[in-house]
């Protein structure tokens, strides 16, 4: 038997149960895996609360890890026994000391990258891959605006934008989350709190807006973030940190200059598992250079999983967030 975190209904952080399982041995196509590190997402959050259903209850919960594969099923061939892997992908389970896996779900981890680094980046610095390079391809001289630039896809997001050549002002709660933005690419940090964003953004860049908004917040920020658009600009809104965005009529687009808007998942990105690896090889590629780095800014023992929950939601947490087994 082994530990992992389950739910039996939905709900606040008391539903997180610490509960015996039974992995078993891989199937065809399938590995064991061992976790080591294990990733905070607010997906996790959406899971336990029922905004995104996970498929039946009691369930599994979690969908970013780290570890050493311990058993491979048959038919793998292109990973071995021994071999440090990490995922950021369905199905939902990841909060748990060994799980089974899909063998092409999973990416190979270079020397060079900890398996915490690894827990903390998979799905924040895939999400953040596919946002810049795949939905608005950033360009040199580009200025974005990136919604809480200091959690952890927004660092992530900072960093690689200003290594492409991008002017990045970001939205923070707090001075001290608007050091930490800065500190890793954040030109121009915004303290919502204190300062309307969609003003001080016109004011930045002198009327004429930004290029596109990567918007994880969701609710409270969308009529917002669509004034910081420039014509033809592109709204991504890729979370729902204060709840979904509300239905709106479509013409509101073309009034404030025929924008985009699109509501992308990581995991219609990666479906195709050599889409998933060409993600994933590029999100290394930029973090092995030091273009990017991983900052796991708090750790909790994966036990005490409901703490974490309660902290990220209170938006006390800043960067990554590592659950250890």
């Amino acid at each position: 038997m082994t530990k992992a975190i389950r739910i039996h209904e939905t709900g606040g952080p008391e539903v997180l149960r610490w509960e015996d399982i039974e992995v078993g041995d891989p199937g065809p196509g399938q590995v064991r895996i061992r976790h080591t590190a294990v990733g905070l997402n607010f997906i996790d959050v959406y899971h336990r609360t029922g905004l995104y259903p996970v498929p039946a209850l009691p369930s599994g919960i979690g969908m970013e890890a780290a570890g050493i594969l311990d058993a491979v099923g048959d038919g793998v061939t292109d990973i071995a026994v021994g071999q440090r892997v990490a995922y950021a992908s369905g199905p939902v389970g990841s909060y748990a000391e060994a799980r089974l896996m899909a063998a092409n779900r999973l990416v190979a981890l270079p020397d060079s990258v900890s398996d915490q680094q690894a827990a903390a980046m998979m799905l924040q610095g895939m999400t953040a891959q596919y946002l810049l390079r795949r939905t608005y391809r950033v360009q040199p001289g580009d200025t974005i605006l990136v919604h809480a630039a200091a959690g952890g896809v927004g660092l992530i997001i900072c960093q690689w934008a200003k290594y492409l050549g991008a002017t990045v002002i970001g939205t923070v709660g707090t001075d001290e989350k608007a050091k930490l933005a800065k500190a890793n690419g954040c030109d121009y940090p915004i303290v919502y709190t204190r300062d309307n964003f969609a003003d001080r953004v016109k004011e930045i860049t002198g009327g004429a807006g930004v290029a596109v908004v990567y918007d994880s917040v969701g609710k409270a920020t969308f009529e917002g973030s669509l004034d910081c658009l420039q014509p033809l600009g592109m709204m991504a809104s890729f979370g729902n940190a204060s709840g979904a965005v509300q239905p709106f009529e479509p013409g509101i687009l073309a009034a404030k200059g025929s924008l985009f808007f699109t509501r992308p998942t990581l995991m219609t990105y990666t479906a195709k598992p050599e889409d998933l690896q060409a993600i994933a090889r590029e999100l290394l590629e930029v973090v092995e250079a030091g273009h990017v780095k991983i900052s796991v800014n708090q750790t909790y023992a994966l036990k005490d999983v409901a703490q974490a929950h309660i902290d990220l939601e209170a938006r006390k947490t800043t960067g990554s967030t590592v659950l250890v087994p």
